[in-house]
C-alpha cells in the first residue's frame, strides 16, 4: 500500500509541473496517477452540406426551395494540384507556433524566404520550453500555413517550401 503522503507530494509534482500523467515503479510497487478528464471521444458522421440541412428543417410548401437546397454545388477543386512540388515543413510535436522569437521580432521565415535544412523557420513552445524548427530542405518558402501563436499538432504542415 502506497503511503497516502507520498501520494499527496506525487499530486502535488504534477499540479506544478502542469503533468496530467505520472509513472513510477521500483520493485517493490508500481503507481501510476493520471489528472483531469482524458481526451473528448472522437466521434465519426458524414459532414453535412448545409443546404441540405436547411432544405431539411423548411416546413413543406416551399417545392422550389426545396429541390435548389437538395442539389448541393460542385466541390472545390483538390488543394493536392496547389501543393504540387512543394514540400511541407512539418511539425516534430503538440505545443504553440511562433514565427518570431519575441513579438518585437520580425518572422524568421515568410513567403519568398530562401531556407536551407539548418535554417530556423519557426519556434514550437511546448511545456514551456521553445524548441526551433528547421526546414530540413533547401528551398524557398511559399505559404506559411499556421498564424503565430497557433496550437498545433504532430504532423501538422507549417510551411510550403519550393525546392531548389
Amino acid at each position: 500500500m502506497i503511503d497516502i503522503r507520498k501520494l499527496k507530494e506525487l499530486v502535488r509534482l504534477m499540479v506544478d509541473n502542469d503533468l496530467t500523467e505520472l509513472n513510477l515503479q521500483d520493485q517493490a510497487e508500481t503507481v501510476t496517477v493520471k489528472r483531469g478528464y482524458g481526451q473528448a471521444p472522437m466521434i465519426h458522421a458524414a459532414p453535412v452540406h448545409p443546404s441540405v440541412a436547411l432544405g431539411a428543417t423548411r416546413a413543406g410548401g416551399d417545392e422550389e426551395a426545396g429541390s435548389a437546397a437538395a442539389t448541393p454545388p460542385p466541390p472545390p477543386p483538390p488543394a493536392a494540384d496547389s501543393e504540387a512540388g512543394l514540400v511541407a515543413v512539418v511539425s516534430p510535436m503538440v505545443g504553440t507556433f511562433y514565427s518570431a522569437a519575441n513579438p518585437d521580432s520580425p518572422p524568421f521565415s515568410a513567403p519568398g524566404t530562401v531556407v536551407s535544412t539548418e535554417f530556423t523557420v519557426c519556434l514550437i513552445e511546448a511545456m514551456k520550453v521553445f524548441n526551433e524548427i528547421k526546414a530540413g530542405v533547401n528551398g524557398t518558402v511559399e505559404r506559411v500555413l499556421v498564424q503565430n501563436g497557433q496550437a498545433i499538432e504532430y504532423g501538422q504542415k507549417l510551411f510550403l517550401v519550393r525546392p531548389s
